[in-house]
């Protein structure tokens, strides 16, 4: 792929580990010309560029009465979508996450887990094309017993169903309901769907009517616990070993066959980091479940450590200080699916740092070591070899940057800048965390599929309001999606679109 590397210094890593690693130490701003176009075990794919973009003002309101706050996670739904000329159509449902929160003054509600829908319309000419999006209701998730999911902190408290030891506050705001951070969505041939889960690293399994019908529950290696070995779900402190606080099951999502879910942590495990914060936690786990079967197998039949790239938040050339997490997967088959990988900073973050990294990537497993059923799984192992990098023997999945969201030339096309401040653009929000693929139904290009982004604005609105309380933010940070046109070959869809 044409791209500049200045900035960026490209490595693999030493010994038998052969892992591939990014330091971008400069903003990763792209500037070869469009279509890009990148090789990956034979496959060259293509990114065309923005095609179109949309939003939803912040102070919108959803069907429940509190202020929306997707997109941690999208999908349209299967069956759905439709094109007739140049206009494109489906029902969207996008998934919200625990609801406005400040933990550092633990500031949390009752907010109850949900999915929204909303009708889709897509544009495409005259160019650029424009999206619209019409929110028209919703499905309240519930437990086996009929009680909502609260966002609300659980602390401590726990509770069982299914046999499944769960996060639920033992007092107060929320008691007695499961603990819910919802941060992953994907639909299920037949009905239903899976949510992914922050708290508790689970991924929940709903039948169509929004009703908790099973979890499939990480191995030993992923479940956060304490020094006694006692769950310890908290998303306030980091546990001794298990899924890093606030950093769960980010990505998730179902191969085209419906054979193959794909469960991704948002960084690595606490066993597998060094330091707090800063690059030691670039080591995480995807997991690979056969679901052709039992739509909640207990155990995956695939274990890979995929290395996320590393920056230097003030993008001053200097050593790399961040992880750049995974926010969103989609899968192109058994072996390969797109990551989307970001930095912390744009409209929304605090401290006013400059942009430095947002690009979705091609990651391929084939190659990798499987961890399925070693101790790396079963017992909490660490993959951190000496030197602070991954153990020798153990190869990583590899990657290669596909779509790079810092286009200044694209995004000024939908309205966007990353600076803040450039006269009638907005700056690229902080938090993109959501992503679908939907064929372009262009029967002279078979192989093009569009690619959905959505940004999670973190419920931040001037006028917010969450369980009737008021929860206002200085300023709008509005729901925004933008749509690229990407050649993948060899994909295919399994939702039966049509013209």
């Amino acid at each position: 792929m044409r791209a500049s590397l200045a900035g960026l210094v490209a490595a693999c890593l030493v010994g038998s580990a052969v892992a591939q690693s990014l330091e971008v130490r400069q903003p990763d701003i792209a500037t070869s010309a469009l279509p890009r176009s990148v090789e990956v075990g034979g496959t060259t794919y293509v990114d065309h560029g923005l095609v179109a973009s949309g939003t939803l003002p912040a102070g919108t309101v959803d069907f429940l009465g509190d202020t929306l706050g997707s997109f941690s996670s999208l999908m349209i739904e299967p069956g759905t979508w439709k094109r007739e000329g140049d206009t494109y159509t489906g029902v969207l449902w996008t998934l919200p996450d625990r609801g406005r929160n400040d933990p550092e003054h633990n500031l949390f509600y009752d907010y109850a887990g949900r999915v929204n829908r909303m009708q889709f319309t897509m544009k495409l000419s005259p160019g650029p094309g424009q999206i619209t999006l019409t929110p028209d209701g919703g499905i309240e998730l519930k437990d086996i017993t009929g009680k909502p999911f609260t966002g609300a902190e659980p602390a401590a408290g726990t509770l069982t169903q299914h046999g499944v030891l769960l996060p639920s506050p033992a007092e107060g705001i929320g008691a007695g309901k499961i603990s819910l951070d919802a941060e992953s969505l994907q639909f299920l041939p037949g009905g239903g769907f899976y949510i992914g889960d922050e708290y508790a690293a689970n991924v929940y399994r709903f039948d169509a009517s929004g009703k908790l019908k099973g979890i499939l529950v990480p191995p030993k290696a992923v479940r956060p616990v304490d020094k006694d070995g006692k769950a310890y779900f908290t998303s306030l402190k980091p546990p001794v070993t298990g899924r890093r606080n606030n950093q769960g099951v980010e990505g998730m999502a179902l191969s085209p066959d419906g054979t193959r879910l794909f469960v991704m942590l948002q960084s690595a495990l606490l066993q597998d980091s060094y330091g707090k914060e800063g690059v030691g936690r670039a080591l995480t786990r995807v997991l690979v479940y056969d679901v052709s079967r039992n739509k909640t197998p207990a155990k995956p039949v695939g274990h890979y450590v995929v290395q996320l790239p590393v920056y230097d938040d003030m993008g001053k050339g200097g050593a790399p200080t961040r992880t750049a997490a995974q926010s969103e997967i989609r899968v192109l088959d058994n072996h390969r699916f797109i990551m989307l990988t970001r930095d912390g900073n744009g409209w929304g973050a605090d401290g006013g740092k400059p942009i430095v990294f947002k690009s979705i990537v091609i990651v391929d497993t084939d190659g990798a070591t499987n961890l399925a059923g070693t101790p790396y799984e079963t017992t909490t192992k660490s993959v951190l070899g000496e030197g602070r990098v991954l153990r020798a023997g153990i190869h990583a999945a590899t990657w290669k940057p596909l779509v790079n969201l810092l286009d200044p030339a694209d995004l000024a096309r939908a309205g966007v800048a990353l600076e803040p401040g450039r006269e009638g653009l907005a700056q690229l929000s902080e938090k993109w965390e959501a992503m679908d693929l939907l064929p372009v139904l262009d029967d002279a290009h078979p192989d093009d599929w569009f690619l959905i982004v959505g940004n999670d604005n973190d419920f931040i609105a001037k006028h917010c309001v969450m369980e009737g309380q008021p929860c206002d933010s200085p300023i709008d940070n509005d729901n925004r999606l933008l749509v690229y046109r990407l050649t993948l070959p060899g994909m295919r869809s399994t939702t039966a679109p049509h013209h």
